[in-house]
Parts: structure tokens; sequence; C-alpha cells
């Protein structure tokens, strides 16, 4: 297992990676000084930087997620939704041909292992509200300000 830590405009990144890709880039509550990085890694970091100076929209990284079928299925469906667009947990839900589960939906948004990458700040309650964010809601407002004012941002969602 590969890690490492990067320092944005909303905190502190931790970045995991096995061989195979990324695994979790999280919001860590402190930063450990073990740091084994590898190309991956690197490669991840500089993607972030790019996103988060504006000049990347999607990231081109191989991902390895770990999850139930239905967790992986949510998490594809917000890997789908566009830089500066949202949806809304019943969006998903529907996406994933299941229009009942937008309770399980939001459970499995928030145990998405791979913030910012997989996009689960994009996704907002019904009412339009911001609702619970790993990074907390400030970050998620944060993230969703700087998309939809970057020159980036893609009209559609599909």
């Amino acid at each position: 297992m590969y890690i490492d830590y990067m320092e944005t405009p909303i905190g502190a990144i931790e970045i995991q990676a096995s061989n195979n890709g990324i695994t979790k880039l999280i919001f860590p509550k402190s930063t450990n000084s073990t740091v084994y990085k590898n190309e991956l890694t690197n490669h991840c970091k500089q993607q972030l930087k790019e996103y988060f100076d504006g000049k990347r929209s999607v990231f081109d990284l191989p991902l390895d997620q770990r999850g139930t079928d239905f967790q992986k299925a949510v998490w594809a469906a917000l890997l789908k939704i566009p830089f500066g667009q949202v949806v809304t947990y019943r969006d998903i839900a529907n996406t994933i041909n299941n229009p009942k589960a937008v309770r399980a939906v939001g459970a499995a948004n928030g145990k998405n292992p791979i913030s910012i990458i997989v996009p689960c700040h994009r996704v907002i309650g019904s009412n339009g509200t911001l609702t619970g964010y790993a990074g907390g809601v400030d970050c998620k407002a944060w993230l969703l300000t700087h998309e939809t004012a970057s020159p980036l941002s893609s009209p559609h969602f599909s």
C-alpha cells in the first residue's frame, strides 16, 4: 500500500494507492509522518493540483475501488456527474435503476473512499440543501463553488 499527503485549499488530503489504482482520497484528522509514494500517488497529486488550479475538470487515474456491488454501482454513477453540476440522491437511485434506494444511495455515497475524484460532493438533498460530506459541509460548499466558478464547467448531466 502506498500513501502520500497533499496540502490543498481545503486542507490536508491523504492519498492511498495499491499497485492497481487509487484506493483512498480522504481528509485525515492528522497526517502520518510515514510517506510511501509511488507513480500513482505522484500522478494523483499532479491531477489534484491541476483541479485546484482550475485547469482540470476530469480525472484520468486508475481506481481500485473496494466495496459492495451496490456501493460500486453508486460510485460509478457518481463518476458520471459532470464537473460543475449537482444531482440529488434520488437522481443517483434512478440512474442505477433502483428508485426506492434513495437512503441506501446516501449511505453508499457517504462510504465513498475516493473523495473529489469520485465526486460525491456533487450530490445534494432533494430540497437543494448541502448534506453531509466527509470533509465537512463547508468543504463541500467550497468544492461546488470552485467548480461552478471555473471556466471548465460543463452544462449537462449524462
